[in-house]
C-alpha cells in the first residue's frame, strides 16, 4: 500500500496519470487483501474455536479462549457466531453466562 501511494505521489509530480491510476489500483488492491486478512482471521480462529470443542465437549467460554490464545469476550463471539449457524449447541443448565458451555450440534 505504502508503494502504491508513492508511485501515485511520484505520478502526479510527473503529471503521469497512467502511472497514477496504476498506483492507485494498487493502493485499492492492498487495502482489499489488508480487508480480506482480517476476515480469514476470524474464521480461523472460529476453526480453532469449533476443533476445541469438537474434542471437549461441554467447555466453558473461558476454556476455550485459553486454549486457542485469545480473549474470552472474542472468542464468545467466535462462539455466538457458531451457535447462530448451527454448527454448535449452547448447553443450558441454569449456569450464569459466564459458566455457560458448548458441544457440537447433531
Amino acid at each position: 500500500m505504502a508503494l502504491g501511494a508513492l508511485n501515485a505521489w511520484t505520478a502526479q509530480q510527473r503529471d503521469d496519470y497512467g502511472a497514477l491510476s496504476t498506483a492507485l489500483c494498487l493502493c485499492v488492491s492492498a487495502a482489499g487483501l489488508f480487508g480480506e486478512d482480517l476476515a480469514q482471521r476470524g474464521y480461523r480462529r472460529d476453526r480453532a474455536v469449533l476443533a476445541h470443542i469438537a474434542v471437549h465437549p461441554g467447555a466453558a467460554t473461558r476454556h476455550v479462549a485459553r486454549a486457542v490464545g485469545a480473549s474470552d469476550r472474542r472468542v464468545a463471539r467466535n462462539l455466538d457466531r457458531l451457535t447462530d449457524d448451527g454448527l454448535l449447541v449452547l448447553v443450558t443448565d441454569g449456569a450464569t453466562p459466564a459458566l455457560r458451555s458448548y458441544r457440537l450440534a447433531s
